[in-house]
């Protein structure tokens, strides 16, 4: 089953915890064992999973990236994205993971993450559940 859901960043960089989403679509497929793979169809967007209970682990993440590759560099690209190209590329823009008795295998301090790049927008990710 597939399941589309909006997300709407409010910064040009941020991660969006969306572990809320592949609960939901988990509960609404009625998958016990399976698989949930997650996907954002944009190129300056990411998926990511990570420590979800200290929220300075989050802005450690955007910091370190935006020091690694800036906004502001000599790139040939021309729009004033390219960072968010190339940060999108590094961290992927899907995630896979295991459904048992109905729930994520994730760890205790773990969430799934929508990573924006080139915000604020409104994005799409999508959410395939297979039973298996």
């Amino acid at each position: 089953m597939l399941f589309t859901y909006t997300v709407r960043s409010k910064k040009r960089e941020e991660l969006i915890d969306i572990t809320n989403l592949l609960l939901d679509a988990i509960k609404r497929s009625g998958v016990n064992e399976g698989f949930a793979i997650i996907y954002a169809p944009h190129t300056t967007a990411a998926i990511t999973i990570n420590e979800n209970a200290d929220p300075t682990v989050k802005g450690d993440i955007i910091n370190y990236l935006s020091k690694l590759i800036p906004k502001n560099y000599n790139y040939k690209h021309l729009e004033g994205n390219s960072d968010a190209h190339i940060k999108s590329s590094i961290i992927g823009c899907s995630e896979m993971i295991i459904i048992k008795d109905g729930k994520p295998i994730l760890g205790t301090w773990q969430g799934l993450f929508f990573a924006e790049f080139d915000g604020p927008r409104e994005r799409k990710v999508y959410i395939k559940i297979f039973e298996g």
